[in-house]
């Protein structure tokens, strides 16, 4: 008995050091790497999944060419958005524009580990009536109707991320940051085709239930903050909710503490890519609820 917990002891401390020394040599090889060869890197490693790198604001964000252009989006994602870890505040704008029903919705929250926002463009092929709404897959508007998005995202008064491109899904992502949905706010800038195209995006709003007063017109431009959600919950969704952000919270810590030895995203998700594969696809995988049509 002895003998064998003498051994078990031996084996384990032998993959204890080749782990230590395999680690440290990760680290090393990432310390070692300039910040233009570890951006083209992780580009180039993200790209499958959709992202882009912005360094100077240390976020992730969608590119305008990704695979879930292909899915659209619904009512239906929404709700069952939490049964990932995602839990959001969404505001879905409806409205009608040259023979089309636009959806236009915005999001911010807790993905995961990743704290974000993200404005989507879509259309259905026709004019939809109010109970069509939330049963219609809304395709992803082609790049000639996308209109210029911008927002700015801020966690309890400091700004985590400032995008802006013309864009169907524009979005931003910080990795390894913990948030709820009501400590975020979301000031959203869209500027369309022309002035009756904000006018009716601005009459979509207000029946969605947004306060007129705190929309904000200029030409085509039409700004305004985000800050709650639009759709109600039940107490049992509530509570679902919350032990999906306990969870959040919890991965949160672990993806900090085992990359722990680095403080830029692009340095702890390269150090995940070489350290632990399967968890580096799980942290990019940020909309993989989405694939599901």
């Amino acid at each position: 008995m002895y003998l064998f917990f003498g051994i078990l002891f031996l084996v384990l401390l032998f993959f204890f050091c080749i782990n230590h020394w395999r680690r440290k040599k990760i680290i090393k090889k990432i310390r070692c790497m300039c910040m233009k060869e570890k951006c083209c890197l992780l580009d180039e490693l993200i790209a499958p999944f959709g992202y882009a790198y912005l360094p100077a604001q240390d976020i992730f964000t969608s590119r305008l060419d990704v695979w879930q252009r292909d899915f659209g989006y619904c009512t239906l994602y929404d709700k069952a958005a939490f049964r990932f870890n995602m839990v959001f505040d969404c505001l879905p704008v409806y409205f009608d524009f040259e023979g089309r029903t636009w959806l236009l919705e915005l999001w911010k929250g807790q993905y995961g580990i990743n704290t974000g926002a993200e404005i989507g463009v879509y259309y259905a092929d026709r004019i939809l009536s109010e109970h069509e709404y939330h049963t219609t897959v809304f395709q992803s508007v082609e790049d000639c109707d996308m209109p210029a998005l911008s927002f700015r995202l801020f966690c309890k008064g400091t700004q985590i991320a400032d995008v802006c491109a013309r864009h169907w899904w524009l979005t931003a992502f910080s990795v390894g940051r913990f948030s709820e949905p009501a400590d975020l706010y979301m000031q959203a800038c869209l500027t369309f085709a022309n002035h009756s195209m904000a006018h009716a995006f601005i009459n979509g709003l207000v029946s969605a239930g947004y306060p007129k007063d705190d929309i904000c017109l200029s030409c085509n431009t039409v700004t305004f903050p985000f800050t709650k959600s639009a759709l109600h919950w039940s107490c049992f969704d509530r509570f679902r909710m919350k032990i999906a952000q306990c969870s959040n919270h919890f991965w949160c810590k672990v993806y900090l503490f085992v990359t722990r030895p680095f403080c830029l995203s692009i340095d702890r998700i390269l150090y995940l890519y070489y350290y632990l594969p399967a968890a580096f696809r799980k942290t990019l995988r940020i909309r993989k609820y989405k694939k599901h049509k």
